[in-house]
């Protein structure tokens, strides 16, 4: 039976990059979002180029539906050996320091740290008996280098990078990886690029950034993947 990899916040972007390049190694591809039109939309397109993939409507803002989603990937495919977990909506921006308030992070929390943490929960006990197992997480890189004006969901990503290293540590010899690719710059083809830009234009520079094609995003993550020799790669690199 082939392996699976499932796309957690699957969007047109850096999801559907791993997609293709996790499929080409012969994975089969469960994507889970929020919005079905969209998600339907991708489907179609992996459909087209042979791809065998399955969305999954899941509102990831909501860690108490994470077994459900889960229970209903492993139905359609009887197993799990990858997830990716990068999800950003319309509704997260980069917010100043001085302006955060705990409302705000408050209300980011459940998709950027309490979302991942139940995932991993869902897919270590089938892992865990096999012996093997993949969490990829995608991070930007105010989560290990924080800058002015680029609060707000760096401190909640910055948890989460300090959850997946304990986890790493914890069950790399049992065959298990977690790692995370910090990115320091704009995908291309993806929302969140469109969503920096209008924010930088509110709240003023936050530094320059190049703009990247997920492909190439997508090949770090294989690469992490095969080797499992860091828990986090930094792109682009420093």
């Amino acid at each position: 039976m082939s392996k699976v990899i499932a796309i957690f916040g699957a969007g047109k972007g850096l999801s559907a990059s791993v997609a293709r390049r996790f499929a080409r190694e012969n994975f089969r591809v469960a994507l889970v979002a929020r919005t079905k039109e969209r998600l339907d939309a991708l489907v179609a397109e992996l459909t087209a180029e042979g791809i065998e993939a399955v969305g999954f409507t899941a509102d990831l803002s909501k860690p108490h539906d994470v077994p459900a989603v889960v229970d209903a990937v492993r139905d359609r495919f009887g197993r799990i050996d990858v997830v990716e977990y990068g999800p950003i909506n319309g509704e997260m921006a980069f917010t100043p320091a001085a302006r955060l308030d705990a409302a705000t992070l408050e209300k980011g929390s459940p998709l950027l740290l309490l979302t991942p943490v139940e995932v991993a929960r869902a897919v270590l006990p089938e892992w865990t008996e096999r012996g093997d197992g993949a969490f990829l997480m995608t991070t930007g890189s105010t989560a290990g280098s924080p800058k002015p004006h680029a609060s707000g969901v760096g401190p909640l990503m910055a948890a989460a990078r300090n959850w997946l290293f304990s986890l790493n540590g914890e069950l790399a010899a049992s065959g298990i990886y977690a790692g995370t690719l910090s990115i320091g710059a704009f995908i291309a083809r993806s929302a969140m690029a469109e969503l920096a830009a209008a924010n930088l234009a509110e709240n003023g520079p936050i530094g320059t950034a190049p703009m990247v094609d997920p492909d190439e995003l997508a090949e770090q993550y294989w690469d992490m993947y095969t080797k499992r020799d860091r828990v986090e790669q930094l792109y682009p690199q420093a």
